[in-house]
Protein backbone atom coordinates (compact mmCIF):
# COMPACT_ATOMS: atom_id res chain seq x y z
CA UNK A 1 0.00 0.00 0.00
CA UNK A 2 3.11 1.82 -0.34
CA UNK A 3 2.38 5.37 1.96
CA UNK A 4 -0.93 4.23 2.85
CA UNK A 5 -2.67 1.43 5.27
CA UNK A 6 -6.11 1.96 3.88
CA UNK A 7 -7.67 3.55 0.83
CA UNK A 8 -10.26 6.55 1.35
CA UNK A 9 -13.01 4.19 0.30
CA UNK A 10 -12.63 1.50 2.40
CA UNK A 11 -12.91 2.39 6.27
CA UNK A 12 -15.96 1.10 7.94
CA UNK A 13 -17.05 0.93 11.53
CA UNK A 14 -15.13 -2.41 12.39
CA UNK A 15 -12.02 0.00 11.60
CA UNK A 16 -12.77 2.09 14.85
CA UNK A 17 -10.31 2.75 17.15
CA UNK A 18 -7.19 1.48 14.79
CA UNK A 19 -4.04 3.87 13.69
CA UNK A 20 -4.43 5.05 10.03
CA UNK A 21 -2.51 5.98 7.28
CA UNK A 22 -4.30 7.57 4.35
CA UNK A 23 -2.75 9.01 1.25
CA UNK A 24 -4.75 11.64 -1.79
CA UNK A 25 -6.02 14.68 -2.73
CA UNK A 26 -7.47 17.28 -0.14
CA UNK A 27 -11.12 17.87 -1.99
CA UNK A 28 -12.36 20.45 0.71
CA UNK A 29 -11.42 22.27 3.72
CA UNK A 30 -14.96 23.43 6.06
CA UNK A 31 -13.54 25.70 8.90
CA UNK A 32 -15.54 25.93 12.46
CA UNK A 33 -14.32 28.97 13.96
CA UNK A 34 -10.56 28.74 15.31
CA UNK A 35 -10.95 25.03 16.91
CA UNK A 36 -12.62 22.87 14.37
CA UNK A 37 -12.27 21.79 10.71
CA UNK A 38 -13.63 19.15 8.39
CA UNK A 39 -11.49 17.94 5.80
CA UNK A 40 -12.30 16.08 3.24
CA UNK A 41 -9.65 13.08 1.41
CA UNK A 42 -9.85 11.51 -2.44
CA UNK A 43 -7.85 8.79 -3.98
CA UNK A 44 -9.29 6.65 -6.65
CA UNK A 45 -11.45 4.25 -4.16
CA UNK A 46 -13.70 6.81 -2.55
CA UNK A 47 -13.67 9.91 0.12
CA UNK A 48 -13.18 10.41 3.84
CA UNK A 49 -13.92 13.21 6.21
CA UNK A 50 -10.97 14.39 8.33
CA UNK A 51 -11.90 16.03 11.99
CA UNK A 52 -9.43 18.37 12.67
CA UNK A 53 -9.68 19.54 16.34
CA UNK A 54 -6.13 20.69 16.78
CA UNK A 55 -5.52 24.50 16.16
CA UNK A 56 -1.58 23.71 14.97
CA UNK A 57 -2.85 21.49 12.39
CA UNK A 58 -5.52 24.22 11.89
CA UNK A 59 -3.29 26.58 10.44
CA UNK A 60 -1.57 24.02 8.49
CA UNK A 61 -4.29 22.77 6.29
CA UNK A 62 -5.03 27.07 5.94
CA UNK A 63 -1.77 26.92 4.22
CA UNK A 64 -2.39 24.42 1.71
CA UNK A 65 -4.45 24.47 -1.63
CA UNK A 66 -7.09 22.20 -2.33
CA UNK A 67 -6.41 19.24 -4.77
CA UNK A 68 -2.67 19.20 -3.21
CA UNK A 69 -1.60 15.63 -1.84
CA UNK A 70 -1.71 14.95 1.29
CA UNK A 71 -0.76 11.91 3.53
CA UNK A 72 -2.35 11.64 6.91
CA UNK A 73 -2.15 9.90 9.61
CA UNK A 74 -4.71 9.44 12.52
CA UNK A 75 -7.27 7.29 14.47
CA UNK A 76 -10.75 6.05 13.27
CA UNK A 77 -13.57 6.79 15.10
CA UNK A 78 -17.61 7.08 14.81
CA UNK A 79 -19.04 9.51 13.80
CA UNK A 80 -21.85 11.30 15.62
CA UNK A 81 -23.50 12.11 12.61
CA UNK A 82 -23.32 9.88 10.06
CA UNK A 83 -23.32 10.35 6.14
CA UNK A 84 -25.72 7.67 4.52
CA UNK A 85 -25.11 8.56 1.03
CA UNK A 86 -21.22 8.09 1.48
CA UNK A 87 -19.81 4.36 1.89
CA UNK A 88 -16.97 5.69 4.34
CA UNK A 89 -19.83 8.32 6.22
CA UNK A 90 -20.08 5.80 9.05
CA UNK A 91 -16.59 7.19 10.72
CA UNK A 92 -13.99 9.95 10.37
CA UNK A 93 -10.44 10.12 10.76
CA UNK A 94 -8.96 12.71 13.33
CA UNK A 95 -5.52 13.50 12.16
CA UNK A 96 -2.23 13.60 14.13
CA UNK A 97 -0.07 14.99 11.27
CA UNK A 98 -0.64 15.88 7.85
CA UNK A 99 2.21 15.67 4.92
CA UNK A 100 2.03 17.29 2.00
CA UNK A 101 3.19 14.62 -0.64
CA UNK A 102 2.14 17.15 -4.34
CA UNK A 103 1.69 20.81 -3.71
CA UNK A 104 -1.11 22.24 -5.83
CA UNK A 105 0.13 25.66 -6.63
CA UNK A 106 -2.77 27.63 -8.00
CA UNK A 107 -4.85 29.22 -5.59
CA UNK A 108 -7.68 28.81 -8.18
CA UNK A 109 -8.89 25.94 -10.60
CA UNK A 110 -10.21 26.02 -14.12
CA UNK A 111 -13.12 24.53 -12.48
CA UNK A 112 -14.50 22.42 -9.32
CA UNK A 113 -13.98 18.88 -9.53
CA UNK A 114 -17.07 17.54 -8.84
CA UNK A 115 -18.98 19.85 -11.32
CA UNK A 116 -16.16 19.33 -14.36
CA UNK A 117 -18.98 18.16 -16.04
CA UNK A 118 -20.94 21.40 -16.25
CA UNK A 119 -17.18 23.05 -17.40
CA UNK A 120 -16.81 24.27 -20.99
CA UNK A 121 -15.53 20.98 -23.01
CA UNK A 122 -12.20 23.38 -23.98
CA UNK A 123 -11.23 23.94 -20.69
CA UNK A 124 -12.22 20.20 -19.86
CA UNK A 125 -10.18 18.84 -22.57
CA UNK A 126 -7.13 21.41 -21.44
CA UNK A 127 -7.13 20.20 -17.99
CA UNK A 128 -8.37 16.58 -18.83
CA UNK A 129 -6.22 15.30 -15.77
CA UNK A 130 -8.53 17.19 -13.49
CA UNK A 131 -11.54 16.68 -15.50
CA UNK A 132 -10.49 12.41 -14.89
CA UNK A 133 -10.24 13.54 -10.89
CA UNK A 134 -14.19 14.03 -11.02
CA UNK A 135 -15.08 10.28 -9.71
CA UNK A 136 -18.39 10.32 -11.96
CA UNK A 137 -15.81 11.67 -14.99
CA UNK A 138 -13.49 8.48 -13.78
CA UNK A 139 -15.88 5.82 -13.74
CA UNK A 140 -16.67 6.03 -17.62
CA UNK A 141 -13.04 4.78 -17.41
CA UNK A 142 -13.36 2.37 -15.64
CA UNK A 143 -16.29 1.06 -17.47
CA UNK A 144 -14.37 1.18 -20.25
CA UNK A 145 -11.74 -0.91 -18.79
CA UNK A 146 -14.19 -3.46 -17.41
CA UNK A 147 -15.70 -4.25 -20.34
CA UNK A 148 -12.77 -4.42 -22.86
CA UNK A 149 -11.78 -7.18 -19.94
CA UNK A 150 -15.34 -8.84 -20.21
CA UNK A 151 -14.89 -8.95 -24.31
CA UNK A 152 -11.56 -10.33 -23.92
CA UNK A 153 -12.66 -13.35 -21.47
CA UNK A 154 -15.75 -13.97 -23.51
CA UNK A 155 -13.26 -13.95 -26.89
CA UNK A 156 -10.92 -16.34 -25.61
CA UNK A 157 -13.97 -18.39 -24.31
CA UNK A 158 -14.93 -18.97 -27.95
CA UNK A 159 -11.64 -20.09 -29.37
CA UNK A 160 -10.21 -16.78 -30.63
CA UNK A 161 -6.93 -15.83 -30.32
CA UNK A 162 -5.94 -12.26 -29.62
CA UNK A 163 -3.37 -11.18 -32.28
CA UNK A 164 -2.06 -7.48 -32.62
CA UNK A 165 -1.28 -6.39 -36.37
CA UNK A 166 0.58 -3.92 -37.61
CA UNK A 167 0.48 -0.39 -36.21
CA UNK A 168 3.12 1.25 -39.36
CA UNK A 169 1.81 -0.01 -42.64
CA UNK A 170 1.42 0.70 -46.19
CA UNK A 171 -1.18 3.41 -47.58
CA UNK A 172 -4.34 1.96 -48.99
CA UNK A 173 -7.65 3.00 -50.20
CA UNK A 174 -10.51 1.80 -47.38
CA UNK A 175 -12.92 4.82 -47.58
CA UNK A 176 -11.08 7.44 -45.27
CA UNK A 177 -8.08 9.39 -45.23
CA UNK A 178 -5.01 7.70 -43.89
CA UNK A 179 -2.73 9.08 -41.64
CA UNK A 180 0.99 9.18 -43.38
CA UNK A 181 4.19 8.27 -41.20
CA UNK A 182 6.86 9.93 -43.82
CA UNK A 183 9.80 6.55 -43.66
CA UNK A 184 13.59 8.40 -42.83
CA UNK A 185 15.08 5.65 -44.60
CA UNK A 186 13.16 5.69 -47.27
CA UNK A 187 13.17 8.98 -49.02
CA UNK A 188 9.70 9.98 -50.12
CA UNK A 189 8.36 7.29 -49.18
CA UNK A 190 5.27 7.25 -46.15
CA UNK A 191 4.42 4.46 -44.02
CA UNK A 192 0.19 4.69 -42.71
CA UNK A 193 -1.52 4.29 -39.55
CA UNK A 194 -3.89 1.36 -40.23
CA UNK A 195 -7.77 2.34 -40.87
CA UNK A 196 -8.60 -1.25 -39.37
CA UNK A 197 -6.53 -4.30 -39.64
CA UNK A 198 -8.64 -5.38 -42.62
CA UNK A 199 -6.13 -6.74 -44.91
CA UNK A 200 -4.20 -8.00 -42.12
CA UNK A 201 -6.72 -10.34 -40.39
CA UNK A 202 -8.08 -11.72 -43.68
CA UNK A 203 -3.99 -12.50 -44.62
CA UNK A 204 -4.68 -14.32 -40.98
CA UNK A 205 -6.73 -16.36 -42.25
CA UNK A 206 -5.21 -17.85 -45.18
CA UNK A 207 -2.19 -18.52 -43.01
CA UNK A 208 -4.28 -20.69 -40.95
CA UNK A 209 -5.14 -19.13 -38.23
CA UNK A 210 -8.98 -20.05 -37.35
CA UNK A 211 -10.39 -17.31 -35.02
CA UNK A 212 -8.72 -14.09 -34.32
CA UNK A 213 -9.60 -11.17 -32.59
CA UNK A 214 -7.89 -8.05 -30.76
CA UNK A 215 -8.76 -4.80 -29.16
CA UNK A 216 -7.73 -2.61 -31.90
CA UNK A 217 -6.43 0.76 -32.53
CA UNK A 218 -7.92 2.47 -35.83
CA UNK A 219 -6.73 5.56 -37.60
CA UNK A 220 -8.81 8.10 -39.58
CA UNK A 221 -8.10 11.16 -40.81
CA UNK A 222 -12.03 11.93 -40.50
CA UNK A 223 -13.92 14.58 -38.87
CA UNK A 224 -15.68 14.21 -35.54
CA UNK A 225 -19.26 13.30 -34.84
CA UNK A 226 -21.09 13.06 -31.19
CA UNK A 227 -20.69 8.84 -32.33
CA UNK A 228 -17.15 8.95 -33.78
CA UNK A 229 -13.66 10.61 -32.70
CA UNK A 230 -11.67 12.09 -34.81
CA UNK A 231 -8.12 10.37 -35.49
CA UNK A 232 -8.39 7.36 -33.68
CA UNK A 233 -11.04 4.79 -32.08
CA UNK A 234 -10.86 1.34 -31.20
CA UNK A 235 -12.66 -1.97 -32.10
CA UNK A 236 -13.33 -5.43 -31.36
CA UNK A 237 -11.74 -6.75 -34.21
CA UNK A 238 -12.53 -10.14 -34.94
CA UNK A 239 -12.35 -12.75 -38.25
CA UNK A 240 -13.49 -16.40 -38.56
CA UNK A 241 -11.90 -19.14 -41.01
CA UNK A 242 -14.78 -21.44 -42.79
CA UNK A 243 -17.09 -19.27 -41.48
CA UNK A 244 -20.58 -17.21 -43.08
CA UNK A 245 -22.64 -14.98 -41.97
CA UNK A 246 -24.60 -17.13 -39.10
CA UNK A 247 -21.60 -18.37 -38.04
CA UNK A 248 -20.24 -14.57 -37.32
CA UNK A 249 -24.18 -13.41 -35.88
CA UNK A 250 -23.75 -16.46 -33.47
CA UNK A 251 -20.71 -15.48 -31.84
CA UNK A 252 -21.61 -11.64 -30.95
CA UNK A 253 -25.53 -13.15 -30.19
CA UNK A 254 -23.60 -14.82 -27.24
CA UNK A 255 -20.69 -12.39 -26.39
CA UNK A 256 -22.87 -9.09 -26.62
CA UNK A 257 -26.02 -9.28 -24.46
CA UNK A 258 -24.84 -10.21 -21.31
CA UNK A 259 -21.88 -7.55 -21.48
CA UNK A 260 -24.70 -5.45 -22.00
CA UNK A 261 -27.09 -6.26 -19.75
CA UNK A 262 -24.36 -6.43 -16.83
CA UNK A 263 -22.29 -3.25 -17.30
CA UNK A 264 -25.29 -1.24 -19.04
CA UNK A 265 -27.08 1.44 -17.75
CA UNK A 266 -30.25 -0.33 -18.63
CA UNK A 267 -30.10 -4.21 -17.99
CA UNK A 268 -32.48 -5.37 -20.68
CA UNK A 269 -30.80 -6.31 -23.66
CA UNK A 270 -31.90 -8.58 -27.02
CA UNK A 271 -31.46 -12.04 -26.69
CA UNK A 272 -30.59 -14.33 -29.83
CA UNK A 273 -31.32 -14.28 -32.37
CA UNK A 274 -31.07 -10.42 -32.87
CA UNK A 275 -34.18 -9.49 -35.65
CA UNK A 276 -32.38 -9.50 -39.49
CA UNK A 277 -33.96 -6.50 -41.48
CA UNK A 278 -32.88 -6.07 -45.02
CA UNK A 279 -31.47 -2.97 -46.20
CA UNK A 280 -34.20 -1.90 -48.56
CA UNK A 281 -37.17 -2.87 -45.69
CA UNK A 282 -34.99 -0.46 -43.45
CA UNK A 283 -34.77 2.38 -45.58
CA UNK A 284 -38.33 1.92 -46.67
CA UNK A 285 -39.84 1.16 -43.39
CA UNK A 286 -37.57 3.60 -41.50
CA UNK A 287 -35.80 6.15 -43.11
CA UNK A 288 -32.28 5.09 -42.26
CA UNK A 289 -30.39 1.88 -41.94
CA UNK A 290 -30.19 2.63 -38.14
CA UNK A 291 -33.24 2.16 -36.79
CA UNK A 292 -33.91 2.25 -33.08
CA UNK A 293 -36.33 -0.42 -32.61
CA UNK A 294 -36.85 1.22 -28.81
CA UNK A 295 -39.57 3.23 -30.58
CA UNK A 296 -42.55 1.74 -32.06
CA UNK A 297 -43.32 3.90 -35.13
CA UNK A 298 -42.57 3.07 -38.73
CA UNK A 299 -43.41 4.99 -42.59
CA UNK A 300 -46.31 4.05 -44.71
CA UNK A 301 -45.71 4.94 -48.61
CA UNK A 302 -48.72 7.10 -49.51
CA UNK A 303 -46.97 8.19 -52.74
CA UNK A 304 -49.94 6.82 -54.65
CA UNK A 305 -52.46 8.69 -52.74
CA UNK A 306 -51.24 12.00 -52.73
CA UNK A 307 -49.81 12.53 -56.30
CA UNK A 308 -53.03 14.27 -57.11
CA UNK A 309 -52.87 16.92 -54.82
CA UNK A 310 -52.45 20.04 -55.41
CA UNK A 311 -49.69 20.53 -52.62
CA UNK A 312 -46.70 21.02 -54.96
CA UNK A 313 -44.21 18.77 -52.63
CA UNK A 314 -46.63 15.80 -52.86
CA UNK A 315 -47.47 16.19 -56.71
CA UNK A 316 -44.10 16.70 -57.87
CA UNK A 317 -42.18 14.50 -55.08
CA UNK A 318 -41.31 11.49 -56.31
CA UNK A 319 -41.84 9.97 -52.76
CA UNK A 320 -44.33 10.72 -49.88
CA UNK A 321 -43.77 8.74 -46.56
CA UNK A 322 -45.75 9.36 -43.59
CA UNK A 323 -45.93 8.25 -40.30
CA UNK A 324 -49.02 8.03 -37.85
CA UNK A 325 -48.75 8.53 -34.28
CA UNK A 326 -51.12 7.66 -32.01
CA UNK A 327 -51.97 9.37 -29.01
CA UNK A 328 -50.42 12.45 -29.56
CA UNK A 329 -51.24 15.37 -27.14
CA UNK A 330 -48.04 17.70 -28.38
CA UNK A 331 -49.37 21.24 -28.78
CA UNK A 332 -48.91 23.13 -32.03
CA UNK A 333 -45.76 25.01 -30.90
CA UNK A 334 -43.82 21.72 -29.99
CA UNK A 335 -44.86 19.78 -33.39
CA UNK A 336 -43.39 23.36 -35.27
CA UNK A 337 -40.26 22.92 -32.85
CA UNK A 338 -39.76 19.27 -33.69
CA UNK A 339 -40.45 19.87 -37.48
CA UNK A 340 -37.95 22.47 -37.21
CA UNK A 341 -35.08 20.02 -35.70
CA UNK A 342 -35.93 17.80 -38.38
CA UNK A 343 -35.36 20.38 -41.26
CA UNK A 344 -31.70 21.16 -39.47
CA UNK A 345 -30.68 17.59 -39.15
CA UNK A 346 -32.27 15.95 -42.28
CA UNK A 347 -31.91 19.18 -44.51
CA UNK A 348 -35.83 19.78 -45.44
CA UNK A 349 -38.33 19.71 -43.39
CA UNK A 350 -41.57 17.35 -42.68
CA UNK A 351 -45.51 18.40 -43.10
CA UNK A 352 -48.29 17.09 -40.56
CA UNK A 353 -51.62 16.93 -40.29
CA UNK A 354 -53.89 16.09 -36.75
CA UNK A 355 -56.91 14.00 -36.40
CA UNK A 356 -58.55 15.24 -33.06
CA UNK A 357 -60.74 13.34 -31.10
CA UNK A 358 -63.83 13.66 -33.05
CA UNK A 359 -62.51 12.09 -35.96
CA UNK A 360 -61.25 15.24 -37.52
CA UNK A 361 -58.94 16.40 -39.49
CA UNK A 362 -57.16 19.67 -38.68
CA UNK A 363 -53.75 21.89 -38.59
CA UNK A 364 -50.89 21.94 -40.92
CA UNK A 365 -51.35 20.48 -44.19
CA UNK A 366 -54.99 19.33 -43.53
CA UNK A 367 -56.90 21.43 -46.45
CA UNK A 368 -55.03 19.40 -49.06
CA UNK A 369 -55.64 15.86 -47.65
CA UNK A 370 -59.11 16.27 -46.47
CA UNK A 371 -60.13 14.83 -49.46
CA UNK A 372 -58.20 11.72 -49.06
CA UNK A 373 -59.37 11.06 -45.59
CA UNK A 374 -60.70 7.92 -46.07
CA UNK A 375 -58.20 6.03 -48.15
CA UNK A 376 -55.27 7.77 -45.57
CA UNK A 377 -57.12 6.87 -42.51
CA UNK A 378 -56.95 3.07 -44.37
CA UNK A 379 -53.65 3.30 -44.95
CA UNK A 380 -51.93 4.44 -41.94
CA UNK A 381 -54.52 3.09 -39.31
CA UNK A 382 -55.83 6.50 -38.07
CA UNK A 383 -57.28 6.86 -35.57
CA UNK A 384 -58.93 9.87 -33.01
CA UNK A 385 -55.79 11.87 -31.58
CA UNK A 386 -53.34 10.69 -34.27
CA UNK A 387 -50.04 12.82 -35.71
CA UNK A 388 -49.12 11.94 -39.20
CA UNK A 389 -45.85 13.19 -40.07
CA UNK A 390 -45.29 13.05 -43.77
CA UNK A 391 -41.93 13.62 -46.23
CA UNK A 392 -41.53 14.35 -49.52
CA UNK A 393 -38.78 14.60 -52.37
CA UNK A 394 -36.65 12.52 -54.00
CA UNK A 395 -36.38 9.43 -52.35
CA UNK A 396 -32.87 9.57 -50.78
CA UNK A 397 -34.33 13.17 -48.82
CA UNK A 398 -37.69 11.53 -48.22
CA UNK A 399 -36.58 8.64 -46.76
CA UNK A 400 -34.19 11.09 -44.42
CA UNK A 401 -36.51 13.28 -43.65
CA UNK A 402 -39.14 10.33 -41.99
CA UNK A 403 -36.70 8.96 -40.58
CA UNK A 404 -35.37 11.81 -38.82
CA UNK A 405 -38.74 12.37 -37.86
CA UNK A 406 -39.89 8.78 -36.58
CA UNK A 407 -36.50 9.65 -34.14
CA UNK A 408 -37.59 13.06 -32.78
CA UNK A 409 -41.31 12.59 -32.48
CA UNK A 410 -40.41 9.12 -31.70
CA UNK A 411 -38.62 10.01 -28.26
CA UNK A 412 -41.00 12.83 -27.55
CA UNK A 413 -44.58 11.49 -27.59
CA UNK A 414 -44.90 9.77 -24.92
CA UNK A 415 -45.47 5.85 -25.02
CA UNK A 416 -43.66 5.08 -28.02
CA UNK A 417 -40.13 4.67 -26.91
CA UNK A 418 -39.07 2.19 -24.91
CA UNK A 419 -35.89 4.00 -23.64
CA UNK A 420 -34.33 1.30 -20.65
CA UNK A 421 -33.31 -1.48 -22.65
CA UNK A 422 -30.63 -2.33 -25.55
CA UNK A 423 -32.46 -3.38 -29.00
CA UNK A 424 -30.10 -5.01 -31.39
CA UNK A 425 -30.72 -5.95 -34.80
CA UNK A 426 -28.85 -7.04 -38.05
CA UNK A 427 -29.08 -4.88 -40.70
CA UNK A 428 -28.75 -7.67 -44.34
CA UNK A 429 -28.47 -7.60 -48.07
CA UNK A 430 -26.85 -4.38 -48.66
CA UNK A 431 -26.48 -3.87 -52.27
CA UNK A 432 -23.12 -4.23 -53.86
CA UNK A 433 -23.17 -1.40 -56.34
CA UNK A 434 -24.76 2.07 -56.95
CA UNK A 435 -24.32 4.65 -59.54
CA UNK A 436 -21.86 7.47 -58.16
CA UNK A 437 -23.61 11.04 -57.34
CA UNK A 438 -20.33 12.67 -59.47
CA UNK A 439 -19.44 10.01 -61.85
CA UNK A 440 -22.64 9.28 -62.75
CA UNK A 441 -21.00 5.31 -63.61
CA UNK A 442 -21.60 2.31 -61.36
CA UNK A 443 -19.41 1.82 -58.32
CA UNK A 444 -18.92 -0.20 -55.21
CA UNK A 445 -21.49 1.12 -52.71
CA UNK A 446 -19.78 -0.65 -49.36
CA UNK A 447 -17.11 -2.80 -49.11
CA UNK A 448 -15.50 -4.03 -52.52
CA UNK A 449 -14.36 -7.04 -50.68
CA UNK A 450 -18.15 -8.60 -49.65
CA UNK A 451 -18.78 -11.38 -51.35
CA UNK A 452 -21.71 -10.89 -53.88
CA UNK A 453 -25.11 -12.71 -52.77
CA UNK A 454 -24.70 -15.92 -55.37
CA UNK A 455 -21.34 -15.65 -56.38
CA UNK A 456 -19.69 -15.37 -59.38
CA UNK A 457 -22.64 -16.68 -60.96
CA UNK A 458 -25.08 -13.37 -60.54
CA UNK A 459 -21.99 -11.16 -61.47
CA UNK A 460 -22.24 -13.27 -64.84
CA UNK A 461 -25.20 -12.62 -65.26
CA UNK A 462 -24.90 -8.99 -64.86
CA UNK A 463 -22.11 -8.74 -67.45
CA UNK A 464 -24.66 -10.45 -70.07
CA UNK A 465 -27.49 -8.36 -69.35
CA UNK A 466 -29.94 -10.97 -67.54
CA UNK A 467 -30.07 -8.77 -64.45
CA UNK A 468 -29.74 -5.21 -63.33
CA UNK A 469 -26.22 -4.78 -61.56
CA UNK A 470 -27.61 -2.42 -59.20
CA UNK A 471 -29.78 -5.36 -58.31
CA UNK A 472 -27.15 -7.55 -56.62
CA UNK A 473 -26.67 -7.79 -53.16
CA UNK A 474 -23.28 -8.67 -50.50
CA UNK A 475 -22.81 -10.94 -48.07
CA UNK A 476 -22.50 -7.36 -45.81
CA UNK A 477 -24.28 -6.82 -42.73
CA UNK A 478 -24.31 -4.16 -40.02
CA UNK A 479 -24.95 -4.60 -36.25
CA UNK A 480 -27.05 -1.44 -35.02
CA UNK A 481 -28.14 -0.98 -31.17
CA UNK A 482 -30.75 1.74 -30.13
CA UNK A 483 -29.99 3.53 -33.48
CA UNK A 484 -26.49 3.60 -33.41
CA UNK A 485 -24.56 1.25 -35.87
CA UNK A 486 -21.68 -0.29 -33.70
CA UNK A 487 -20.18 -2.38 -36.63
CA UNK A 488 -20.04 -3.40 -39.95
CA UNK A 489 -18.67 -6.73 -41.21
CA UNK A 490 -18.88 -9.24 -44.43
CA UNK A 491 -18.34 -12.46 -45.93
CA UNK A 492 -15.05 -12.11 -47.43
CA UNK A 493 -14.76 -12.45 -51.36
CA UNK A 494 -11.59 -14.90 -51.12
CA UNK A 495 -12.08 -16.45 -54.27
CA UNK A 496 -9.89 -13.84 -56.64
CA UNK A 497 -11.48 -15.20 -60.02
CA UNK A 498 -15.00 -13.61 -58.54
CA UNK A 499 -13.10 -10.89 -57.05
CA UNK A 500 -11.72 -9.81 -60.51
CA UNK A 501 -14.97 -9.64 -62.01
CA UNK A 502 -16.87 -7.97 -59.13
CA UNK A 503 -13.67 -4.88 -59.90
CA UNK A 504 -14.66 -5.41 -63.71
CA UNK A 505 -17.93 -4.69 -63.06
CA UNK A 506 -16.65 -1.03 -61.74
CA UNK A 507 -14.18 -0.61 -64.47
CA UNK A 508 -11.03 -1.98 -62.69
CA UNK A 509 -8.75 -4.82 -64.17
CA UNK A 510 -6.71 -7.13 -62.39
CA UNK A 511 -3.87 -5.00 -62.84
CA UNK A 512 -5.91 -2.80 -60.84
CA UNK A 513 -6.02 -5.06 -57.55
CA UNK A 514 -2.80 -6.32 -57.67
CA UNK A 515 -1.36 -2.95 -57.55
CA UNK A 516 -3.82 -1.82 -54.88
CA UNK A 517 -4.11 -4.38 -52.62
CA UNK A 518 -0.82 -6.85 -53.33
CA UNK A 519 -0.21 -8.78 -50.56
CA UNK A 520 -4.04 -9.80 -50.03
CA UNK A 521 -4.41 -11.10 -53.97
CA UNK A 522 -1.48 -13.12 -54.19
CA UNK A 523 -2.14 -14.51 -51.09
CA UNK A 524 -5.42 -15.76 -52.17
CA UNK A 525 -4.42 -16.97 -55.39
CA UNK A 526 -2.19 -19.59 -53.04
CA UNK A 527 -5.52 -20.70 -51.48
CA UNK A 528 -7.72 -19.12 -49.32
CA UNK A 529 -10.48 -20.13 -47.26
CA UNK A 530 -14.22 -18.73 -46.76
CA UNK A 531 -14.11 -16.13 -44.13
CA UNK A 532 -15.99 -13.64 -42.46
CA UNK A 533 -15.99 -11.06 -39.43
CA UNK A 534 -16.68 -8.00 -38.25
CA UNK A 535 -15.71 -5.26 -35.76
CA UNK A 536 -17.59 -3.34 -33.28
CA UNK A 537 -16.46 -0.61 -32.15
CA UNK A 538 -15.34 -0.27 -28.33
CA UNK A 539 -16.19 3.32 -28.12
CA UNK A 540 -19.31 3.34 -29.38
CA UNK A 541 -20.22 0.00 -27.47
CA UNK A 542 -19.23 2.06 -24.06
CA UNK A 543 -20.70 5.28 -24.52
CA UNK A 544 -24.18 3.44 -25.22
CA UNK A 545 -23.26 1.54 -21.67
CA UNK A 546 -22.50 5.03 -19.94
CA UNK A 547 -25.32 6.61 -21.30
CA UNK A 548 -23.57 8.87 -22.70
CA UNK A 549 -24.59 11.65 -25.55
CA UNK A 550 -20.60 12.10 -26.99
CA UNK A 551 -18.30 9.79 -27.44
CA UNK A 552 -15.61 12.05 -25.88
CA UNK A 553 -16.77 11.39 -22.44
CA UNK A 554 -15.13 7.56 -22.34
CA UNK A 555 -12.15 8.08 -24.00
CA UNK A 556 -9.18 9.42 -21.95
CA UNK A 557 -7.04 11.53 -23.30
CA UNK A 558 -9.88 12.42 -26.33
CA UNK A 559 -9.29 14.96 -28.92
CA UNK A 560 -11.66 17.99 -29.90
CA UNK A 561 -14.02 18.29 -32.74
CA UNK A 562 -10.95 19.83 -34.97
CA UNK A 563 -8.75 16.90 -33.96
CA UNK A 564 -6.85 18.34 -32.12
CA UNK A 565 -5.28 17.17 -28.46
CA UNK A 566 -5.30 20.43 -26.80
CA UNK A 567 -3.39 18.96 -23.79
CA UNK A 568 -0.29 17.85 -25.47
CA UNK A 569 -0.40 20.91 -28.12
CA UNK A 570 -1.12 18.26 -30.62
CA UNK A 571 -0.76 18.49 -33.90
CA UNK A 572 2.14 21.00 -33.10
CA UNK A 573 5.16 22.23 -35.54
CA UNK A 574 8.47 20.37 -35.61
CA UNK A 575 11.84 21.67 -35.86
CA UNK A 576 13.74 22.01 -39.04
CA UNK A 577 16.74 19.59 -38.27
CA UNK A 578 13.53 16.69 -37.86
CA UNK A 579 11.84 17.99 -41.01
CA UNK A 580 15.40 18.10 -42.83
CA UNK A 581 16.28 13.87 -41.77
CA UNK A 582 12.74 13.04 -43.14
CA UNK A 583 13.15 15.01 -46.78
CA UNK A 584 10.42 17.24 -46.17
CA UNK A 585 9.67 20.23 -46.95
CA UNK A 586 6.78 22.90 -45.40
CA UNK A 587 5.13 24.76 -47.96
CA UNK A 588 2.56 27.04 -46.02
CA UNK A 589 2.86 28.90 -42.56
CA UNK A 590 1.91 26.64 -40.22
CA UNK A 591 -1.30 27.36 -37.71
CA UNK A 592 -0.58 29.81 -34.97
Amino acid sequence: MQSRTHTCGELRLEHVGQQVQLAGWMENVREVGASLAFVVVRDFYGKTQLVIQDETLIRQIKGINKESTVSVTGTVRERASKNPNQPTGDIEVVPDSITVLGKCRYNELPFEINRSREADEAQRLKYRYLDLRNPAVKQNIILRCEVIAAIRKAMLEHGFLEITTPILTASSPEGARDYLVPARKHPGKFYALPQAPQQFKQLLMTSGFDRYFQIAPCFRDEDARGDRSPGEFYQLDMEMAFADQEDVFAILEDVLPPIFAHYGKYNIASAAPFRRIGYTEAMETYGTDKPDLRIDLSAKDITDLVCDTEFAPFRDGDTVKAVAISCCGLTRKQIDKLCADVEVQAGAKPYWFRMDENGVLAGGVTKFVEPLKDVLAERLNLAPGCLVVIAAGKKELAQKVIGVSIKQFGAAVPGHMDRERYEFCWIVDFPMYEIGEESGELEFCHNPFSMPSGGLEVLLQAERGEIDPLSITADQYDLVCNGVELSSGAVRNHDPEIMIKAFEMVRLGEEDVRRKFPAMYNAFCYGAPPHAGIAPGIDRMVMLLAGEESIREIIPFPMNKSAQDVMMGAPSAVEQKQLDELNIAITCEPEA
